[in-house]
């Protein structure tokens, strides 16, 4: 795992342009199957995928929390939202929050949580493969591929597998079967 890891971030950059052109193209005329695509894929990559072998975004990205996470964790923790956020978070402009600490600090040594039951909303969703309408958030999978092997061979894998053709002077999508 630590090899792939290591590799992870220059195969990403390596398709980065290919990926952004063709998430582009595909936000303008998607599939009517995509999303049952999207989930077919997802589930046969995490059949062969354990995060816990890898964890990398625990161990490099800081999570989103929201309110309700932030209530949900805290009395797991049994100490007050306040003092949750105090330790354990950081508060930007839009009064967003995110953990103030990477590797986070729930991440054990055999890369289990020790919050798991009540992780974050972002957490439970991560990489965000089998969401609806996963075109719509290119950007944030566009970072995920290169933390997340597993992202990263669904993207690949969904490259791969739609039927659509890209010409290579920007020409309109074709379909073909």
């Amino acid at each position: 795992m630590e090899n792939i890891l290591n590799q992870l971030p220059q195969k990403a950059k390596d398709t980065h342009k290919e990926t952004k052109k063709f998430f582009d193209k595909l936000k303008k005329k998607p599939p009517r199957h995509f999303d049952s695509l999207m989930e077919e894929l997802h589930d046969e990559e995490f059949e062969r995928t354990d995060c816990l072998t890898c964890a990398n975004c625990c161990k490099t990205t800081s999570p989103w929390i929201t309110d309700k996470d932030v209530a949900r964790i805290a009395k797991h923790l049994r100490i007050k939202e306040q003092r949750f956020i105090e330790m354990y978070l950081d508060v930007d402009d839009d009064n967003e929050f995110s953990l103030k600490m990477v590797p986070c600090v729930f991440l054990a040594d055999d890369n289990s949580c020790s919050i798991y039951k009540v992780r974050p909303k972002a957490c439970r969703e991560y990489p965000h493969t089998n969401r609806k309408r996963f075109y719509q958030i290119s950007r944030l999978t566009l970072d995920n591929v290169a933390i997340c092997p597993a992202a990263f061979n669904i993207v690949e894998e969904m490259k791969n597998r739609l039927p659509i053709q890209y010409s290579e002077r920007g020409g309109k999508p074709r379909e073909k079967y």
